[in-house]
C-alpha cells in the first residue's frame, strides 16, 4: 500500500497548479518566519520577553512591504513544478526591492524614534532577506524535484542521450518536462569525445568507448535517445549501435522533425523507437522540389504501377504539386482501391482516376491515352522478383518489355511531353531474366527518344527499403514466427535507399532530363544482408532466432552494380544523380529485335525466349541458372 505522504503528493501534483495566492502566502510566511529567526539570532532571545510586541509589529510590517516586491515582479505567477532559472531571478529581484524598502522603513523608524515598532539594523535586514531568498529558492526547487519523482511513470526507462550539447540538452529538457515521464535522464553520451567526464544538467557525460558498455550495465540503462543534431553521427557509428543492441538497450530518434537549430522548442517532438532503416548510414538527399513543382503543377500526369511501393509514393509526391488531373493505373485491385481512398481523403481537390487494368492491354491503354491525353508519364509498372521471373521468362517479356513498349509508343502517338521510366541496378551486367528485361526496356526507350518529340528519361537505382519486394518485410515476418531468418549467402551485399528519397530523385531527374539519358542514383554505401538480418533480430528483442544460409537463388549475384563496366558517367544537375554514357542503338533494329522477342515469348519456350534476350543484350550472362547453358 502507498503511504500517506505518497497520497498527499499525488493529490497535489494531480492538480493543474497551485493557486497564486497560496504561493504568495507561502513567500510571506517565509519572510515572517525568517524575521523571527533573525531577531532571535542577533538578540539571543534576551529582549523578546520585553519587546516581543514591537518586534512582532516590525516583522509584520516587513511582510506587508514584501508584497510590493512580490507583486511587482510577479514571483507567485509561475507554476512551481516548472520553475526555471528565470523564476529564481524574479524571486531575487523581488526580495532585493523588499530589502531596500525594509532598510528605508527601518531607518525612518530609527530617526523618527517611533516607539510603536522595533528598530532593525541594516545588517539584520540584509541577513533576513538573504535567508528568505534562499528559502524561497529551496521551496521551488524542492517542489519541482518532488514533482519529477512523483510524476515518473513506474515503467519509465533509465536513459542516456547521445549528443551532449545543443540538441541533446534541448531533448533532455523536453523529456524532463513531460508528464507522466517516460524517460529518466541518467547521463549523456558524447558524440565526439568532448565534455567527457563533465556534468550537464546534474548528470555525467560519457565517452562512446569500450567502457560505456560497463557503465550501461552498472547504471541499468534501458534506452538511448539520439539528439536531432547528431542523427548522422549516430548512424555512422556502427560499433556504438552494435554495443547498444547487444546490451538490449532500446534506441529512440525524433520522428517527422524538420531542420532544428539551437534555441528551438522541442516540447512537441515525438520520439519513436528506431527501425533498421533508421540505423543505415546515408547522407541526407536534398531535392530541388520547387523546380519539380513548376513542371508538374497544372499538368496531366499518368502513373503506371500506381499501387506498388514506388508507384504509390510517386502518386503522393506528385499530388502535392496540384496537377490538373492524375490517371493511376495498376492491375492489383485491392492496393489500387487503397490508392483511391487515399487520394479522396488527402487530395480531394485533385481529379484522380484509378483504373484496374494491365499495361499489356493495348486497346485499353489506347483508349486511356486518347481520352486522358497526359503531359507526363511515370512508368513504374513491372514484374521485379528475380526468382519468379527466372521461372517465367515469357511473362517477364510480355509484361516488362511489351508493356513498356505499349506505354512508350502511345506516349509518342498522343504527344506526351516526357516519359520517365523506373529501372533497376539489376539491368547492369544482368545475370537474370528480370534484370535483362529492364535493360531491354532501357534500350528501347533510349532508341525511341532519337526518332520522336517525346523525351524519354530512364532512372536507375537499387533496392528501396520497405518495398513489397525487399528483404525487410520478409525478415520481419520470419522473426515474428520465431525464425529462422533466411539469407542466401554470407557475402551477399545490396545498395539500399528509402522509398521517399528514391521517388524524389525520380521526380527531379525526370522533370529536368532532356531525353535520352539514363540517370544513375548514388545509393551510398552497400549493406551486407547478413548484417541487416542481425540488426533486425536485435531490434526486435527476439530470442533464439537463427540465421540460415540457403544459397544463391537462380539468377542472383552477390552484389549489384549501378553501372555497366564499359559505361562511364558524367555529372548532372544534382550531386546524387549522374548520367550514364551508354552504347546507343538504332531504333529500327531494336524495334525488330523486340517484336521478334515478343513473338517468341508467346510460345512459352523458356530457352528460346532467353536466347533471344541474350542476343539483344550480349552482356547478359546467367548466374546459378539453367540458362547458363546458353552462354
Amino acid at each position: 500500500m502507498r503511504n500517506p505522504l505518497d497520497k498527499i503528493l499525488n493529490w497535489y501534483f494531480s492538480k493543474k497548479s497551485l493557486p497564486y495566492w497560496c504561493v504568495l502566502i507561502a513567500d510571506c510566511a517565509i519572510v515572517g518566519f525568517v524575521g523571527v529567526f533573525v531577531y532571535w539570532m542577533f538578540t539571543r532571545g534576551a529582549l523578546i520577553e520585553f519587546y516581543w510586541d514591537k518586534a512582532f509589529r516590525s516583522i509584520v510590517l516587513f511582510v506587508l512591504l514584501s508584497v510590493v516586491g512580490f507583486r511587482l515582479f510577479r514571483t507567485y505567477s509561475s507554476v512551481m513544478r516548472y520553475s526555471s532559472f528565470v523564476d529564481l531571478l524574479k524571486v531575487a529581484y523581488g526580495n532585493l526591492l523588499n530589502m531596500a524598502l525594509a532598510i528605508g522603513v527601518s531607518q525612518w523608524i530609527y530617526y523618527c524614534n517611533i516607539k510603536y515598532f522595533l528598530y532593525f539594523q541594516i545588517r539584520h535586514v540584509i541577513v533576513l532577506f538573504t535567508i528568505a531568498t534562499l528559502l524561497m529558492w529551496a521551496m521551488r526547487v524542492l517542489i519541482k524535484k518532488l514533482y519529477e519523482v512523483v510524476a515518473v511513470d513506474s515503467r519509465a526507462m533509465r536513459t542516456f542521450i547521445f549528443g551532449s550539447m545543443e540538441g541533446g540538452v534541448a531533448l533532455a529538457k523536453s523529456i524532463r518536462s513531460r508528464r507522466p515521464a517516460k524517460f529518466v535522464l541518467k547521463g549523456f553520451i558524447s558524440h565526439d569525445g568532448s565534455y567527457t567526464d563533465h556534468v550537464i544538467m546534474g548528470v555525467h557525460v560519457h565517452e562512446a568507448n569500450e567502457k560505456l558498455a560497463e557503465t550501461i550495465e552498472k547504471e541499468h540503462i534501458e534506452a538511448v535517445l539520439v539528439s536531432p543534431l547528431r542523427i548522422k553521427d549516430f548512424q555512422s557509428n556502427q560499433p556504438l549501435q552494435d554495443m547498444l543492441l547487444n546490451a538490449g538497450v532500446k534506441i529512440f530518434m525524433t520522428s517527422n522533425l524538420k531542420e532544428w537549430k539551437e534555441g528551438d522548442n522541442m516540447s512537441d517532438v515525438q520520439l519513436k523507437e528506431v527501425s533498421v532503416e533508421d540505423l543505415l548510414p546515408r547522407d541526407e538527399i536534398k531535392i530541388d522540389m520547387e523546380s519539380v513543382g513548376r513542371e508538374l503543377t497544372g499538368k496531366r500526369v499518368l502513373i503506371t504501377g500506381a499501387a506498388g511501393s514506388i508507384g504509390s509514393e510517386m502518386v503522393r509526391q506528385v499530388a502535392v504539386f496540384k496537377p490538373e488531373a492524375m490517371m493511376l493505373i495498376d492491375q492489383a485491385e485491392t492496393p489500387e482501391h487503397d490508392i483511391r481512398l487515399m487520394m479522396a481523403k488527402r487530395f480531394p481537390e485533385i481529379q484522380a482516376e484509378t483504373v484496374v487494368t494491365s499495361i499489356c492491354k493495348e486497346k485499353r491503354m489506347e483508349k486511356i491515352f486518347a481520352s486522358f491525353r497526359p503531359d507526363y508519364v511515370f512508368h513504374a509498372a513491372a514484374y521485379k522478383h528475380v526468382p519468379m521471373m527466372e521461372d517465367n521468362p515469357s511473362e517477364a517479356v510480355q509484361n516488362n518489355i511489351y508493356g513498356t513498349k505499349v506505354i512508350a509508343d502511345l506516349s509518342v502517338k498522343y504527344g506526351v511531353k516526357k516519359f520517365v521510366m523506373v529501372s533497376t541496378d539489376k539491368a547492369v551486367n544482368p545475370t537474370n531474366v528480370m534484370g535483362c528485361s529492364k535493360r531491354i526496356c532501357e534500350i528501347y526507350t533510349q532508341a525511341l527518344n532519337k526518332v520522336c518529340d517525346t523525351q524519354f528519361v530512364t532512372t536507375r537505382f537499387g533496392n528501396v527499403l520497405g518495398s513489397n519486394g525487399s528483404v525487410i518485410p520478409l525478415f520481419k515476418k520470419q522473426i515474428k514466427n520465431g525464425g529462422p531468418v533466411t539469407v542466401t549467402d554470407p557475402g551477399i551485399i545490396r545498395f539500399f535507399m528509402l522509398i521517399p528519397e528514391a521517388c524524389k530523385l525520380v521526380l527531379e531527374a525526370g522533370t529536368k532530363g532532356n531525353g535520352g539519358e539514363i540517370f544513375v542514383f548514388d545509393m551510398g554505401e552497400p549493406v551486407k544482408i547478413v548484417d541487416l538480418a542481425k540488426r533486425m533480430i536485435q531490434l526486435s528483442n527476439a530470442k533464439n532466432v537463427e540465421i540460415k544460409f540457403t544459397g544463391l537463388r537462380p539468377g542472383e549475384k552477390l552484389y549489384e552494380e549501378v553501372l555497366n563496366e564499359k559505361e562511364n558517367t558524367k555529372p548532372s544537375f544534382h550531386e546524387k544523380i549522374r548520367i550514364a554514357e551508354v552504347r546507343e542503338y538504332d531504333y529500327d533494329e531494336v524495334s525488330r529485335d523486340i517484336d521478334e522477342l515478343i513473338d517468341i515469348s508467346k510460345h512459352y519456350d523458356d530457352m528460346a525466349t532467353v536466347k533471344k534476350m541474350k542476343e539483344i543484350v550480349p552482356e547478359y550472362k546467367s548466374n546459378n541458372s539453367k540458362y547458363e547453358a546458353l552462354d
